[in-house]
């Protein structure tokens, strides 16, 4: 991830990321239809629909195909779990997948977020000053993101969520729908925080937590 000087530097999403007119998607479901809907707004053509599941045919009105990297570039995985998304962007790297970015025209992002490449960023969420995403995370419908927060790699901000300035949340981590992270607290990797949850204190690896104030409830052996 990139330092808060880089950040005031003023690299960000709208000055780094060439424009593109259309875009794959990897994972033939629910929250493909979201990212759709992202893609239209933006006026960029969503090409194809991708999955590994041979008994789907058809989605939403387009063919399901199958993975060409000589052709099917840029993309984005359209899978909302975290440890699958990543097993399928740990396989597209060794084939040299050049992934895009979703981010919705009805979503507030400062210019001095960073927005890594796969993540995608939904309808009414807010990204403040200085904020950086990872790679392939998912910023999901009316989370609110403060300054200075960090998310890493694959990590998923579910609906509503806020984030408090300055929260640090671990690679392939999962905030539930409606969760508040107080300023400051430090959440660990792979760790799943419950819906409504209130997070006063920071969070180990590994476990999942819920309530107000959060307590864990089980380490998990995986995600």
């Amino acid at each position: 991830m990139g330092s808060i000087a880089e950040c005031i530097s003023g690299t960000n999403f709208k000055s780094n990321k060439i424009k593109i007119d259309n875009m794959y998607l990897y994972g033939a479901g629910g929250h493909a239809k979201v990212i759709m809907d992202v893609l239209k707004e933006n006026g960029i053509e969503l090409t194809g629909i991708i999955d590994d599941n041979p008994h789907i045919r058809e989605w939403m009105g387009y063919p399901v195909l199958s993975y060409d990297p000589k052709r099917m570039f840029p993309i984005l995985i359209s899978v909302g779990n975290n440890s699958i998304r990543k097993n399928i962007a740990e396989q597209l790297y060794k084939k040299n997948a050049v992934f895009g970015t979703a981010i919705s025209i009805h979503a507030i992002v400062s210019p001095y977020a960073k927005i890594g490449e796969g993540s995608v960023i939904m309808q009414g969420s807010i990204l403040q000053s200085c904020c950086q995403t990872g790679k392939h995370c998912i910023v999901n419908t009316g989370a609110a993101i403060d300054h200075e927060c960090i998310l890493e790699d694959y990590v998923h901000v579910s609906p509503h969520a806020t984030l408090c300035g300055n929260v640090q949340v671990g690679e392939g981590s999962w905030i539930g729908a409606g969760a508040v992270i107080n300023p400051g607290v430090k959440i660990g990797k792979r760790t799943v925080i419950g819906s409504g949850s209130v997070v006063c204190k920071d969070m180990p690896d590994g476990v999942t937590a819920y309530g107000s104030p959060c307590r864990i409830i089980k380490n998990n052996s995986q995600l």
